[in-house]
C-alpha cells in the first residue's frame, strides 16, 4: 500500500543475500527507490507476467512460499531455513495474495499475532520470513 515498502524489502533482501522480484508496474521503480537507502543498487529482478514467472520458477524446481493466512499454513517459528532456491510471495496489505497466485504456492507461512490486527505491514512480514529462511532467526 505504501511505496516505501519495496525499498525496505530491498534492504532486507540485501541483508540476507536475496534478490527482490517486482512486477512491471509503472510505480515500482519509484517505490523501490523511495525506501531504499543502500549506497549501491540492490539486486532487483523485473518480471514480466508475475503468474507466468511463478509458474516457470516452480517448473524449474523453485519452492514458492506465500505469506498468507491459510488452513494448513506453517507457523513462522516452525519454518525451516531454505535449502534451495525459494520465492517468497507477498500480497497486498489489504487483500492478500490474489486467488490466481495462491495456486502457485507450495506452502503458506503464517505469522502469529496476538493483537487485534489481521496482518503486519508487508515489509515487516516479508522481512521476518526472509530472515527465518536465511537461517538468521
Amino acid at each position: 500500500m505504501h511505496g516505501a515498502n519495496l525499498g525496505t524489502l530491498l534492504r532486507t533482501c540485501d541483508a540476507v543475500g536475496a534478490c527482490l522480484a517486482v512486477p512491471p508496474f509503472r510505480w515500482v521503480d519509484e517505490a523501490v527507490a523511495r525506501g531504499n537507502t543502500l549506497r549501491r543498487p540492490g539486486c532487483v529482478h523485473r518480471v514480466g507476467s508475475p503468474l507466468q514467472w511463478l509458474a516457470a520458477e516452480r517448473a524449474a524446481g523453485t519452492r514458492v512460499l506465500g505469506v498468507e493466512l491459510a488452513d494448513e499454513a506453517v507457523r513462522l517459528g516452525d519454518l525451516p531455513a531454505a535449502r534451495g532456491r525459494t520465492v517468497v510471495l507477498l500480497g497486498h496489505e489489504a487483500t492478500g495474495i490474489p486467488p490466481e497466485a495462491l495456486d502457485q504456492l507450495d506452502a503458506a507461512v503464517e505469522i502469529p499475532m496476538v493483537g487485534h490486527g489481521h496482518s503486519l505491514n508487508v515489509a515487516v512480514a516479508g522481512s521476518l520470513v526472509l530472515y527465518k529462511l536465511a537461517g538468521l532467526l
